[in-house]
């Protein structure tokens, strides 16, 4: 252990690294191919065969350093010149933080293009829009990469089917329809990687979480600890084609095992998953493509799950069924031990670590400055056509639910608008889970104010449906002033995320209080529904409500999209994904 922590020590201070320094970044920059100690091993050869070339790298490694880069935060190897390296980037809907990268506090790569949420773009049912949108994720990311914000390895999409609405992680997704996911993530993995089998790839994408992963913190269930029960027929229909459009359709880079047990045995302990099907069955078997656990899920394999005895066991049965690549320090830490008790053998770590660099030779890694996609800068991130096809993505996605002739609506300057609820001035809001910083961030409130309305706010209660009343006034006094209220609400990731599943879909009972209220003064009243899915029947049956939309997780542009189709600009064509 005291070797290995002195090889991640020495690492840290950047031994070796390239010429370039990436000041208060994640990424340890590029290794050099010119002047650096890799210079004449096989891996700085472009004319070499991929594979030989990780395989020469992986050979000049002793045991100790080979066990050392098993893990997401990886120290390099400085005597060879190999800097740190972080596996774990995000890039759900745009480039977002996460361990791996790094936005600056002002200036360049302050910001990306903040896209809506895949269950928004879901409903779009749009799979040209999807590659689109992929295509500017994969080059701003490209572009932190070249600056060293970011690696070339990101951890999206989830393509798990949307099974149950009450499942927080649900707005990931782009929705419950195997054939649909399928799909969409076909358009999306071509769009981040460059296409089906590039010469250079433009970033790894990885699809997660295989498999039978949805709703998981609800009625008893644990996330770090549930065992899913599946019958064979369930998986074949509903819960793997997605993944396997990701693997035999698409070529993906990369595949992620999950926190929780499919039948007894964890995924990333699974060789039946991993092996017989996902690389056998589906033919995902070329040298760069590898499994990465989901981030301490290895650890869950010894406790909570209680599949082995001992740590090192835990690790040795990850490795052997196929995890390459471990997101946490388990693989570190007790490899070593599972290696001098001949639990794994150098045989088993080699294959691990060569489908990993042979994947960072494919992406351009060891090319140097000339190397495709390294020409791209922070003038490529926020571009005009990025922000126009952020826009377009949310207007494509929201749906109308309800239009008793109101919509839309003529807006002038002399009209007056109550615009009422807790997402009704939303930034942040509308960006959901996994998100970067934004280029902007444009809210209801905003939108409404340039159509040149006289506009009347208020708050009112949020997703979590604070019952206290003394702050509504503020609410009547809007609705009293106006010709037209329009309320917007719903839920958002105080109520819903990762580990935060619902116990219904019910709206709040503060929110149906002002809203029933509001409907009684007998004004043309507009509801945008927001968040993940709610049960909409109070308002659809409510007669005093002429309009009603779904707008979800809509980005940086939401506001804006929302009164597009409220005025009529764009009209609205999403189909609920769910």
């Amino acid at each position: 252990m005291a070797a290995l922590l002195s090889l991640s020590a020495l690492a840290l201070l950047g031994a070796g690294a390239s010429a370039q320094t990436f000041t208060g970044t994640a990424q340890g920059g590029f290794p050099d191919c010119v002047n650096g100690p890799l210079s004449n091993n096989t891996v700085c050869d472009k004319s070499a065969d991929p594979v030989a070339r990780a395989k020469a790298l992986v050979a000049a490694f002793t045991v100790a350093e080979k066990l050392n880069l098993t893990g997401n935060n990886s120290p390099g190897v400085p005597r060879l010149g190999l800097p740190v390296y972080q596996w774990w980037q995000e890039a759900l809907h745009g480039v977002a933080s996460s361990p791996g990268v790094t936005f600056n506090a002002t200036g360049q790569f302050d910001s990306a293009t903040s896209f809506p949420q895949p269950i928004l773009m879901g409903a779009a049912f749009d799979d040209a829009l999807i590659q689109s949108v992929a295509e500017v994720v994969s080059t701003e990311a490209r572009a932190f990469n070249n600056y060293g914000r970011a690696g070339l390895d990101f951890w999206t999409p989830n393509i798990n089917p949307y099974r149950d609405p009450r499942w927080g992680r649900g707005q990931e997704t782009p929705g419950e329809d195997p054939y649909h996911l399928s799909s969409y993530v076909h358009s999306l993995i071509m769009g981040l990687q460059g296409g089906e089998d590039p010469e250079i790839r433009k970033i790894t994408a990885t699809c997660k979480h295989f498999a039978g992963y949805d709703i998981e913190s609800w009625n008893g269930n644990l996330r770090y600890q549930n065992d899913v029960q599946i019958p064979q027929r369930d998986l074949v229909e509903y819960y793997l084609p997605s993944f396997r459009s990701c693997a035999r359709d698409s070529n993906v880079g990369a595949f992620m095992c999950t926190y929780s047990a499919l039948n007894g045995v964890p995924t990333c302990a699974d060789p039946w998953l991993l092996n017989d099907v996902l690389r056998e069955h589906w033919g995902w078997t070329n040298e760069e493509q590898w499994v990465t656990s989901d981030c301490d899920s290895i650890q869950n394999i010894f406790l909570p799950h209680n599949f082995s005895d001992t740590r090192q066991g835990a690790a040795a049965a990850a490795l052997n069924a196929g995890t390459d690549l471990d997101c946490g320090t388990y693989y570190q830490h007790h490899l070593p031990l599972a290696y001098s008790q001949g639990l794994i053998n150098q045989t088993t770590v080699d294959q691990a670590l060569v489908r990993l660099y042979t994947s960072l030779v494919r992406t351009g890694y060891f090319d140097g400055p000339n190397a495709m996609y390294r020409n791209l800068t922070w003038s490529d991130v926020g571009t005009t056509h990025a922000q126009q096809l952020a826009l377009q993505a949310a207007e494509e996605g929201i749906v109308l639910l309800k239009n008793d002739g109101l919509l839309p609506l003529s807006i002038s300057n002399g009209t007056k608008i109550a615009l009422i609820g807790s997402w009704a001035n939303a930034t942040t809001q509308m960006q959901g889970n996994y998100y970067g910083v934004p280029t902007y961030l444009h809210s209801p409130l905003y939108a409404a104010q340039q159509t040149g309305a006289q506009v009347f706010y208020a708050q009112g209660p949020g997703g979590q449906g604070d019952p206290t009343t003394d702050h509504w006034l503020p609410v009547w006094t809007a609705a009293e002033k106006a010709d037209i209220i329009i309320y917007i609400g719903g839920v958002d990731i105080s109520v819903e995320a990762e580990g935060m599943d619902r116990e219904d879909i019910n709206w709040t009972g503060a929110q149906l209080d002002i809203i029933g209220e509001l409907a009684m003064y007998g004004k043309p009243m507009v509801l945008a529904q927001m968040g993940d899915q709610l049960d909409n029947t109070p308002i659809v049956n409510n007669a005093n409500i002429s309009a009603l939309i779904w707008g979800g997780y809509p980005g940086q542009d939401g506001g804006v999209a929302l009164f597009n189709i409220i005025t009529g600009k764009t009209a609205p064509a999403g189909r609920l994904p769910v």
